[in-house]
């Protein structure tokens, strides 16, 4: 249940990019500043962080998976994150925005294949169905998000009259809309 709730506006202006897609993030002056190796690998892993609203030991534990993995580790990674619940429902669009997303995933209005899903670190899979609990449905403000707000990605796939939306596939590094340096992420946890 853990989450970080710190200034958001501090935490993209300190980052220099809008992690938290909101439109007034970046409208103070970013300081641009020499890093060394270290500080150019610690300002990656804290902007993915800060993207997916992750917390550093469930962080850490995505990425040593990833490494421990057979596959390119930065491809398991972005799935990993990609694939949690809350970011799925933010992606679909019944969210406005990600922190929007994870309360609906607390609150109970979302159903995985039919069946009631609170965690918002719900591992999904290809197939899986996401939709709002039958109450929900009535809510104009998850309504007229899920209408309005086309997926940002392919790999979802919307069924607007049922208000419920499929996994197609995986999802590829293509997919994240935040420009990051996954290699640099993967050093900055291999050496600890």
């Amino acid at each position: 249940m853990a989450r970080s709730m710190g200034p958001r506006f501090k935490v993209a202006r300190r980052l220099g990019v809008n992690v938290f897609n909101h439109p007034k993030a970046l409208n103070r002056g970013i300081k641009k500043q020499k890093l060394s190796e270290y500080g150019e690998q610690l300002l990656e892993k804290q902007k993915l962080k800060a993207y997916y609203g992750v917390l550093e030991k469930q962080f850490r534990r995505y990425v040593f998976e990833a490494m421990s993995s057979k596959e390119k580790s930065e491809i398991v990674l972005i799935q990993r994150l990609e694939m949690r619940l809350d970011n799925i429902v933010y992606r679909m669009g019944f969210g406005s925005t990600l922190r929007q997303s994870r309360q609906m995933v607390t609150h109970g209005h979302i159903r995985v294949n039919g069946q009631k899903v609170d965690i918002p670190s719900y591992k999904l899979k290809v197939g899986d169905v996401i939709s709002l609990k039958e109450a929900s449905k009535k809510t104009d403000m998850f309504v007229e998000n899920f209408n309005s707000i086309l997926p940002s990605v392919n790999y979802i796939e919307k069924d607007l009259e049922s208000l419920s939306g499929t996994i197609k596939n995986m999802p590829n590094i293509e997919d994240i809309p935040v420009d990051v340096k996954f290699p640099k992420i993967i050093e900055f946890y291999s050496k600890n």
